[in-house]
């Protein structure tokens, strides 16, 4: 059985010594080798960010000025442009798909997003797939196979306190469970509201 992850507010997020102490940190460097150096390590503290927060998505324009883009001991912070930057770089091959954008209704985009239209994005410190492994682990832990389970028993019963996925997003754990589905693992049945699913 995995282990209860901490909530959220029970400890505060410990920065990385590099977004603590080391103002170049927060400004993109022009050497390549540099860059994509930078890029992992911003990609790494933004999923751990997310991760302790428990935030499944992002706004730039709200978060911008949190302690995640922005240090006030060293007066410094990501720039809107670099921290757009950052993002596009994590929704890439090369950066793992960790982020996926969506529009001002919710819908992913496709391609690079226009500025004055976009500016939230999925943030995948687990991506669908990697989600959809740890609901079917707990499923095959607890001998829930062939039960009728409703999402909402699923994300927020008490059979689920202290996994991970408890609580989460609900379209993301849709999402985790068409993954399921598509590998033939998993069904899923009845309307918006009064969903269930069965494991195989």
């Amino acid at each position: 059985m995995s282990q209860p992850s901490p909530s959220p507010s029970s400890t505060p997020f410990k920065f990385p010594t590099y977004h603590a102490s080391y103002p170049p940190f927060f400004t993109l460097q022009p050497n390549t080798s540099t860059l994509t150096a930078q890029y992992r390590k911003w990609s790494r503290l933004i999923q751990r960010y997310c991760r302790h927060h428990r935030l499944y998505k992002l706004s730039l324009t709200s978060t911008i000025d949190s302690p995640l883009f922005k240090n006030t001991e060293l007066k410094k912070r990501l720039s809107l442009q670099d921290a757009r930057s950052v993002l596009e770089w994590m929704s890439r091959d090369e950066g793992g798909r960790r982020i996926e954008w969506v529009d001002q209704k919710g819908r992913v985009v496709d391609g690079r997003p226009r500025e004055d239209t976009h500016d939230t994005c999925w943030v995948f410190w687990k991506r669908p797939e990697e989600w959809g492994d740890v609901i079917a682990a707990w499923v095959e832990e607890t001998g829930q196979k062939g039960v009728v389970l409703t999402f909402y028993e699923l994300v927020n019963g008490e059979g689920t306190r202290g996994e991970e996925f408890h609580g989460m997003d609900q379209e993301l754990f849709r999402r985790a469970l068409s993954t399921l589905v598509k590998r033939g693992k998993a069904q899923v049945f009845g309307g918006e509201g009064a969903e269930g699913t069965k494991f195989f």
